[in-house]
C-alpha cells in the first residue's frame, strides 16, 4: 500500500516538474523573441520616395537609390534573431547617400546551423549576381552577422572590396590577418553580448591595418531598432548617437572604395 502511495507521489512529483519546466521553456521563449522584436520603426521608413526605393523579399531588405553615379553597395547581415527591419533607421540614410544597400536576412531567422550560414552568403552572392552594374561592395554584419560577413569576406575576396564588423567578437576562429581590403571593427563600451575586452582579445585575427571605432556608452541592442537583449548591458547613450556612428564608419568605407578604379 505505501509502495503504491509513494509512487503515485512521485509521479505527481515529476508532472509537476515537468509543468513547471515547460512554463519556464515557453514564457521564456516569448520573452526572448518579445526582446528581440523591431521596434521604434516608422512606416515612413519602409515606404520608398522619389529618391530611394524599398522592397522587402523572403531573403532581403532592400533600399536602393532611384538615381546615383555610386557604383558602390553595401551588403549587410542581420544579427541572430533580430529582423531586417530594425536595422532600417540605420541604413537607409546610406541609400539616400546614394549607395544601393542590402540586408540579408537570416534563415530561420537565428541561423542556427552552419548550413544556414553558408545560405546567408549565398543569398549576398544572389544580391551580387543580379546587379553587375555595382562591381564594389561592403559587406558588412552585426553580432553573428559580422561572424557570417567575415567568413564571406575570406571566401570571396575578389569579390568583396572591404569589410565592416559591428558588435561581434568574430573572427575568433578564422584568421583574417592577411585579408587585402579595408577592416572596421565597431564595438561599443557596455556591450555586454560582445564585450570590448573579448572583442580586443582577438585584434591579432584581423589585419594590422583595421580601424577601430569605439563607441563609448553603447551597446549591443542599439546597433539595431529592438528590445533589450539577455546579457547586454545598459546604454548611456542614445540609440540615435549610437547608430550615428556607425553610419559614419560603413558611409567612410563605402566612400574608401568608391575612389578606386
Amino acid at each position: 500500500m505505501n509502495g503504491t502511495v509513494n509512487r503515485r507521489r512521485r509521479l505527481v512529483t515529476r508532472a509537476r516538474i515537468r509543468a513547471v519546466l515547460l512554463v519556464w521553456a515557453v514564457g521564456s521563449t516569448l520573452w526572448l523573441a518579445n526582446s528581440m522584436r523591431t521596434r521604434g520603426v516608422g512606416d515612413d521608413v519602409m515606404r520608398s520616395t522619389e529618391a530611394v526605393s524599398v522592397q522587402e523579399g523572403a531573403t532581403t531588405l532592400q533600399f536602393v537609390p532611384v538615381s546615383s553615379s555610386h557604383r558602390v553597395g553595401l551588403i549587410f547581415f542581420c544579427g541572430s534573431g533580430v529582423g531586417a527591419r530594425a536595422y532600417a533607421p540605420l541604413l537607409r540614410p546610406i541609400a539616400e547617400a546614394g549607395y544601393a544597400v542590402f540586408v540579408v536576412k537570416l534563415p530561420y531567422r537565428f541561423a542556427p546551423l552552419d548550413a544556414h550560414r553558408e545560405e546567408a552568403i549565398d543569398r549576398a552572392r544572389t544580391v551580387m549576381a543580379a546587379h553587375p552594374d555595382i562591381p564594389r561592395w561592403t559587406i558588412a554584419g552585426h553580432s553573428l552577422g559580422g561572424a557570417i560577413a567575415a567568413r564571406m569576406a575570406r571566401a570571396d575576396p575578389g569579390a568583396v572590396s572591404a569589410l565592416v564588423l559591428m558588435g561581434t567578437t568574430h573572427p575568433k576562429d578564422i584568421d583574417l590577418s592577411l585579408l587585402q581590403m579595408p577592416v572596421t571593427k565597431i564595438y561599443a563600451s557596455n556591450d555586454g553580448v560582445a564585450p570590448a575586452e573579448r572583442i580586443l582579445a582577438n585584434k591579432q585575427l584581423l589585419p594590422p591595418a583595421t580601424k577601430w571605432v569605439s563607441i563609448a556608452g553603447g551597446n549591443h541592442s542599439q546597433f539595431g531598432h529592438y528590445g533589450h537583449q539577455l546579457f547586454d548591458g545598459t546604454a548611456s547613450i542614445s540609440r540615435d548617437a549610437q547608430q550615428a556612428v556607425v553610419r559614419s564608419a560603413l558611409l567612410e568605407s563605402l566612400a574608401s572604395i568608391s575612389q578606386h578604379p
